[in-house]
């Protein structure tokens, strides 16, 4: 083994591991790779650098070997990056070091793997290893021994503690309550399960699976016919079924926010891949509550709070790093975050101590599948157990045990043992494997599950639970060397799926993998005897051989005895001469201001089925309510969900608590026309609990009770759902803090139509009247609100839901009005009260402002009425008469709550005052300025926070533009093919494919799927195609820059490259590049060869991903696709990292095809040279842009789209497409 460094201009330092020599040509290769690096034959390298932990191999070193392999370097075992280190740098401890010199040991690990142990002291090991062991659990084992009369190895002790955690196993869900002296009839999880006995409704499968099943509509799947090689793209109806899942990551996200999350975040998606046989992920949802994060000093309600010394990070750490981590792994994954929540809390009363110190990190999310593989099939003697993905490291071990203990009890070194490793490249090459599956008419797997807590241990073991089955442990990929048999088998690395199949179709899905570049194991085989055994073949060591029934156990039922405690908290004191104060402080709340931070960061439009994301409005705020996405590219049906939550208000009542989660979800999901109404919805309840202490098991016992009671009167299900009680973070000083006992709601439900969801954006509609529909009838109380919270308070009397038929009446009559198209704008009261719901509904646009009637509702206090957060509805209506006599004829109440001006203006009756809705806005929107310094940096966060308001979205569209399918020409249903061929180019990681062969479908090519696999091999050589379009994503994880990687494959391999030549060298052919496409366009000097002075793409000025729904400017032009649409101002996506248009030569120079209409950030989100956004080559055929167009394609992809329009079927980037088709069709005769 040596250590090769190379140094960059920039003085990086990269470290390669080699095992042998390297040719001249190969060091080229990587100074090409490396951007100009220079060799170093120096073995020693003096100077202090920052780099990742030697333990660790980093998911970017995984992919920087990787992209060597593919450019034909050989024998090269680990790349990783040092930075120099300089007086006061400042690194993360979790993942990196300070080294002060680097040689040749620079990974070098004194350690060799440690052999199998048989444990004789069970007790003592449980101790040591912090394996939350309890006594009966210890005695059951010991009894396990004697019965097999030898010692149980350290795999199997520590396996039996990790499947049996009550992270794995939900002992308290399953467990006996004692309450008060009496025993409880029914457990946790029965009462949950009651709701789905009430109200089967919809579901398919619940309880049982990795996720959520329920009935979905028809839908046109659009897909290759074939996945084992490059094949064309087709359509075909199936039916469907719609998976729900939620997944919380608290402790890592506690521990190490950036990874802890974003292994949440794929952790969850991996659920929704292992639904049934196979399923498809389709968007995400994220939650995250910490304590105060202390962005700006003397905050009211901050101020009288000390800062702790934070066990591991602080809060304002966690919500940037974790929203970072969860944000770039569904960023580079390729899914969606279209919906989230966010809180932060502390509360010191009695000697009592609250607050969010061990995190809530949720990730959940939505996908579907072809209803006949909705179900996972009994695996048979004999059938083969498949892993695919990433290598094992030593990486969470222990994970699900430590999740199930307090944080602070164990020793650091073994909670640091639960640190995580992201590599969402390696999970989506595994995920287009199993979505080759999910589309394909013969689906070969038997059943499927993810790898998470417990690792191989908790997978293999379920996938094998009624047959048994023999690993093979040679066989298990090593990406570390010095791992034990304990460890290869229980760590927790990530990206990880495994399989049972028949023996007959391993080749089948062993090909697809190979092409799409997934590692394939074959790895053991189904036994038939219930015996489940890790075996290596080559040294006959067993470091687990037992029956499964000893592993799963008969663990004694857990029995939980409490009493109830007695909580009093203070009330909120306040004057109503101080409303202005009030209001400004609660708008500045992290859980009611402005979101921006959190969405600008976050892909909002991968897929190009997104029907309803965040944002909303000229000004593209992010205030939507709900969440929505297409079943397909064509149809009217989607998927809605949304998110709710009341731990503040469950602190005075849990019952109450769990029936406000539920009816804010609920008022979230409301404005989705819903195809089935309530009956049709399905909740997933996430329970984050401090079990075990005092008082805490009996409010989660009554928390529990009434969201199952609440559910079964709304007639709803809950079929899916996860706990995690332990959440509890203890001090040196002794000094325990509680999180809130939260239950966090996710809804799901078929939406009807969706390009008629409503938004809070109220219209411009002076005749239009604000309607306030109380949905709690119960007076107006200010406990748990966002308002006592300001004050330091929490309140003694909360809000609650008085008549749950009531509630679902109210339901189905806002759905009847939403379908008559009689609701115009809508929003929920939530937090913050009725005040901000009406603020909001203004904030989306300039120039919108309202008159408040105060004084028409029935509390006659101001501050209750106002501020108090019983669940209700504001509807935007034309004839408020009508409505109201229509909404009392149901025997619903309706208040008129305001009347819409165009003075941008707030008036409150019974206040003598006005407010300009601007002002307002901008304190709602300051939280999100403060924490965004800590991301984009403080000069571009106070541009983002200057300029947000002063760049609306404005649009020139062609004239007389009539965005139909018959007017275009255009069939949605082909099913014949029309000659004109163009092919999509993937490699590993791209995430935007199917949205752009979609578009060039419906604009009429036949469209190839082609991936860098077909080129590099030959079996593809662009021959039979006229275009070729580079899609968008993160190829190689933009690992070593932006399409690098991709470039590499194409130059340094020859029969790739030969066939991007001749391409290229053809005068009938077309190209397109987007995003990832567009920065490989460049990189290879596709659109400009004839410039000296090269053009580049740079990262974006913020330096951070990011996303928005921008304007852009066609200017005059010649290209093929966009010279057509010249002089048009259009409204496109952009999501990307690496989008700073680099440009040397003179602008005259440039055939520049596409501009950001503004010059400013974040209008300009990149900074690039000239506002460009897109090139076109001299003679027009060749296209580079970095804004999404194909995810542009339905009104309904934009968030905000000319209204008398909304209902066409296409935009006018069609055009662009159908402009292509036209020229390929002359050209090619």
């Amino acid at each position: 083994m040596k250590i090769l460094f190379f140094q960059s201009p920039e003085k990086t330092l990269y470290a390669l591991e080699t095992n042998e020599a390297l040719k001249n040509s190969e060091l080229e290769k990587l100074n090409w790779l490396f951007g100009g690096a220079d060799y170093l034959e120096d073995l020693e390298i003096s100077g202090e650098f920052i780099g990742p932990r030697k333990e660790m191999i980093t998911p970017w070193s995984t992919n920087a070997v990787e992209i060597s392999q593919n450019m034909g370097i050989k024998g090269i075992l680990r790349i990783e990056a040092f930075y120099p280190w300089t007086e006061g740098s400042t690194f993360d401890p979790m993942l990196q070091r300070h080294y002060k010199g680097l040689g040749q040991n620079v990974y070098s690990i004194a350690k060799t793997p440690d052999p199998i142990q048989y444990i004789e002291d069970i007790s003592s090991y449980n101790e040591k290893e912090g394996l939350a062991l309890n006594a009966e659990e210890v005695a059951y084992l010991e009894g396990v021994s004697k019965s097999l009369d030898r010692p149980l190895t350290d795999s199997e002790v520590f396996g039996f503690s990790q499947v049996n955690s009550e992270h794995c196993r939900h002992k308290i869900f399953n467990g006996t309550f004692i309450l008060d002296g009496e025993e409880k009839s029914m457990t946790l999880f029965q009462l949950i399960k009651e709701t789905s006995k009430a109200n089967k409704n919809g579901i398919v499968s619940a309880y049982s699976d990795n996720v959520a099943f329920v009935k979905g509509p028809k839908a046109l799947q659009f897909a290759p016919k074939s996945s084992d090689k490059a094949d064309y793209f087709e359509i075909k109806e199936i039916d469907t079924v719609i998976s729900l899942k939620a997944e919380t990551h608290n402790f890592p996200t506690t521990v190490e926010p950036f990874n802890g999350a974003a292994t949440g975040s794929g952790g969850e998606i991996r659920d929704r891949m292992a639904g049934g046989t196979a399923s498809i992920p389709l968007a995400g949802t994220a939650v995250y509550m910490t304590s105060y994060p202390r962005s700006e000093a003397g905050r009211s309600w901050e101020k009288n709070l000390s800062e702790r010394k934070w066990l591991y990070q602080s809060p304002m750490d966690i919500l940037i790093k974790a929203s970072n981590g969860a944000s770039d792994f569904g960023n580079k994954f390729g899914q969606p975050i279209i919906c989230g929540s966010l809180m932060t809390f502390e509360h010191n009363e009695d000697e009592l101590h609250w607050g969010f110190d061990k995190v809530i990190m949720q990730a959940g999310g939505v996908g579907f599948t072809a209803a006949p593989y909705s179900l996972k099939k009994n695996p048979e003697k004999g059938d083969r157990i498949v892993l695919m993905g990433g290598d094992n490291y030593r990486i969470g071990m222990g994970g699900s045990a430590v999740s199930s203990l307090n944080t602070g009890e164990l020793s650091l070194s073994l909670e640091m043992n639960a640190i995580q490793r992201s590599n969402p490249e390696m999970q989506k090459r595994v995920s287009n494997v199993i979505r080759a599956l999910a589309e394909s008419e013969d689906n070969p797997i038997v059943s499927i599950h993810d790898h998470g807590a417990g690792g191989h241990l908790n997978c293999l073991s379920e996938l094998v639970e009624n047959t048994g089955g023999t690993i093979n442990l040679e066989k298990l990929p090593v990406g570390d060397p010095t791992l034990s048999a304990k460890e290869i088998i229980g760590n927790e690395s990530q990206e990880r799926m495994g399989l049972v199949v028949k023996d007959v179709h391993i080749d089948k899905i062993k090909k697809i993998a190979d092409r799409e570049r997934a590692p394939f194991y074959n790895i053991g085989q189904t036994t038939g005897d219930m015996q489940f055994k890790f075996e290596n073949t080559q040294t006959g060591e067993k470091p687990v051989d037992w029956s499964l029934n000893h592993m799963f156990g008969s663990s004694p039922k857990t029995v939980l005895v409490d009493k109830r405690a007695k909580q009093n908290f203070k009330a909120p004191e306040y004057k109503v001469q101080d409303f202005e104060q009030y209001l400004t402080n609660v708008l500045q709340l992290e859980a009611v201001a402005c979101k921006d931070w959190l969405t600008n960061k976050v892909d909002r439009s991968v897929t190009g089925r997104v029907a309803k994301q965040q944002t909303t409005g000229e000004l593209q705020l992010p205030l939507n309510n709900v969440a929505v996405m297409a079943m397909d590219y064509s149809g009217n049906k989607g998927i809605a969900t949304s998110i709710g939550h009341s731990p503040i208000a469950a602190l005075v009542s849990p019952e109450a608590g769990s029936r406000l989660a539920i009816a804010e979800a609920l008022t979230n999901l409301i404005w989705a026309p819903l195809t089935d109404g309530l009956k049709g919805v399905s909740l997933s309840a996430n329970w984050m609990w401090p079990a075990k202490n005092e008082g805490e098991n009996e409010r989660l016992y009554r928390a529990v009770e009434s969201t199952s009671d609440f559910a079964i009167a709304l007639g709803i299900n809950i079929p899916t759902g996860k706990d995690s009680l332990s959440m509890t973070q203890k001090y040196p000083s002794g000094q325990t803090v509680k999180s809130p006992g939260t239950v966090i709601i996710s809804t799901v439900g078929e939406c009807s139509a969706i390009n008629n969801v409503i938004s809070p954006g109220l219209k411009a509609s002076p005749e239009s009247t604000l309607l306030y529909i109380d949905l709690s009838k119960d007076d107006a109380k200010l406990g748990g609100s966002s308002f006592a919270q300001s004050l330091n308070k929490i309140g003694n009397e909360v809000p609650d839901i008085k008549d749950a038929a009531y509630f679902k009446s109210a339901f189905a009559t806002i759905q009847d009005l939403i379908k008559q198209n009689k609701v115009l704008a809508g929003h929920d009261i939530s937090s913050g009260g009725l005040i901000t719901t009406l603020l909001e509904m203004c904030f989306p646009d300039q120039n919108t402002g309202i008159d408040i009637h105060a004084s028409n509702l029935k509390e006659k206090d101001l501050i209750k009425a106002l501020f108090a957060e019983n669940p209700g509805l504001v509807i935007q209506v034309k004839d408020a008469a009508d409505i109201t006599t229509f909404l009392n004829s149901q025997g619903i109440s309706a208040v008129e709550i305001a009347t819409v001006n165009a003075t941008g203006t707030i008036k409150i009756d019974g206040l003598n005052k006005s407010w300009e809705v601007s002002v307002l806005r901008d304190i709602w929107y300051k939280s999100s300025y403060l924490l965004d310094q800590q991301q984009s940096g403080k000069r571009l966060a106070k541009e983002r926070f200057e300029n947000y308001k002063n760049q609306p979205l404005n649009y020139t569209f062609p004239e007389q533009w009539k965005g139909t399918y018959e007017s275009l020409n255009l069939d949605p249903n082909r099913k014949t093919t029309t000659g004109a061929k163009a092919a999509i180019i993937r490699e590993k990681g791209v995430n935007g494919d199917r949205e752009m062969a979609y578009s060039l479908w419906l604009a009429g090519f036949d469209v190839k799927d082609i991936h860098m696999t077909d080129l590099i091999s030959g079996k593809e050589n662009l021959e039979d195609v006229n275009m070729i379009v580079f899609v968008g994503g993160f190829s190689n994880s933009d690992v070593l820059g932006s399409a690098k990687g991709w470039a590499g494959a194409f130059l340094y391999n020859e029969k790739a490259k030969n066939a991007l030549d001749n391409f290229y060298a053809r005068k009938d052919t077309l190209s397109l590049g987007v995003c990832n496409g567009c920065q490989l366009m460049v990189a290879l000097d596709l659109i400009n060869p004839e410039h000296e002075e090269k053009a580049s793409m740079l990262h974006n000025e913020s330096h951070k991903f990011e996303s928005s729904f921008v304007n852009v400017t066609i200017p005059q032009n010649n290209s093929v696709m966009f010279g057509s649409l010249s002089g048009l101002q259009l409204g496109v996506w952009v999501a990307h990292g690496e989008g700073k248009f680099n440009l040397p030569a003179d602008k005259e120079s440039y055939n520049i095809g596409m501009k950001y209409s503004y010059e400013a950030y974040p209008g300009n989100p990149n900074g690039s040279d000239h506002n460009v956004a897109g090139l076109a080559s001299k003679d027009g055929r060749h296209l580079a842009i970095m804004p999404h167009i194909e995810r542009a394609i339905a009104p309904w992809n934009w968030p905000y789209y000319p209204e008398d329009l909304q209902k066409e079927d296409v935009s006018p980037w069609i055009t662009a497409f159908i402009n292509a088709r036209n020229w390929v069709e002359e050209h090619s005769a």
